[in-house]
């Protein structure tokens, strides 16, 4: 007799951010740009950057695992794993779950670390899931935290890049739902490695003789590039497909949504989508106005935001979505 398999659901959301806000006047000291340029272009007024010696990727996770464990009436010793997103860990080796294990004071479970970059927190999410269904664990730690403003190039030659990027943190605890009609109900992920050059921080890289020497510094070749005009229009694509994947395999309409969390990449691409799908407003939410791309911690911050601001209730359908390096992409359809 097969087993029949279980659906996992949120039982609670959480993030943090910096309290050092960095306004699009801030950067217009640093290089030839503009606060109207940086509005048109993607939408970001202001973002968050970490303080060093306060904050770390480790230390921001947790402090939005905290909150999510609070909202889901669990300690962090009901834990069964950790399943960590992030493209900026504290250190290069060991990653960073385990240091959040460590931040919240506990051992003996396994921690994954994720770096599927701006589709991590859905990949992540759609591990923790695979756990939960198959039985082997029933509490698990979902988060995506970044530090991305100490890799940025804050001079006119990184500008296109520096502007857009902030620092945070977000977290969902998944546990078992009483109802295969409710929680998770799929997750879907892929990847397209022929373009990874095009949006990607190559050096320091373990492929060379030295990893890091000085005329990589010189050259700036350990900034992130990306070629924007290529990253936009495989998101435009890309996005609408993930989302209708999820809706296709659920049988369910976008009209049948409550609302889309997308990764908030660029505030130009969110509207494509909304367009594109033809949905309202209220049906798509975005916060990069305030908080910029903060990668991994993109999809939880939002959606954690959304469901503090009431617009995540009992019984709506809500769809995440997430584009960006390697290239990935990714979708989770959930029933609240």
């Amino acid at each position: 007799m097969t087993k029949q398999l279980r659906n996992s659901r949120i039982a609670g959301l959480g993030h943090y951010v910096p309290e050092k806000v960095i306004k699009n006047a801030d950067l217009e000291k640093l290089m030839d740009t503009s606060d109207a340029w940086i509005v048109e272009r993607t939408g970001i007024h202001e973002r968050r950057y970490f303080e060093p010696g306060k904050d770390t990727t480790a230390n921001m996770a947790a402090n939005a695992a905290r909150v999510a464990l609070e909202r889901a009436g669990l300690e962090a010793k009901d834990l069964d794993m950790i399943v960590f997103a992030t493209l900026s860990p504290d250190y290069f080796f060991p990653g960073s779950g385990v240091l959040l294990q460590r931040e919240l004071g506990i051992s003996d479970i396994p921690c994954f670390d994720i770096r599927n970059q701006c589709s991590g927190f859905i990949y992540a999410l759609s591990l923790g899931d695979q756990y939960i269904k198959s039985g082997m664990c029933n509490n698990v730690l979902v988060v995506g935290s970044e530090i991305q403003s100490s890799g940025l190039e804050f001079n006119d030659r990184g500008r296109s890049v520096s502007v857009i990027f902030g620092d945070g943190a977000g977290a969902a605890v998944l546990t078992p739902s009483d109802s295969l009609e409710k929680g998770i109900l799929s997750t879907h992920l892929h990847a397209q490695g022929e373009f990874a050059e095009e949006l990607a921080a190559i050096n320091p890289s373990s492929n060379l003789e030295q990893r890091l020497t000085h005329e990589m510094i010189d050259d700036g070749s350990t900034y992130p590039y990306m070629n924007g005009s290529t990253v936009f229009k495989h998101a435009v694509t890309r996005f609408p497909e993930v989302i209708m994947e999820a809706l296709n395999q659920n049988n369910v309409t976008p009209e049948d949504l409550d609302l889309i969390v997308p990764h908030q990449a660029n505030l130009r691409i969110t509207q494509f989508i909304q367009q594109k799908m033809k949905l309202p407003e209220g049906k798509i939410f975005s916060n990069i106005q305030k908080y910029g791309n903060t990668t991994a911690a993109s999809v939880p911050i939002a959606f954690s935001e959304a469901f503090e601001e009431g617009r995540v209730k009992e019984g709506d359908l809500i769809c995440l979505a997430a584009f960006g390096s390697g290239f990935t992409w990714a979708s989770a359809l959930i029933r609240w």
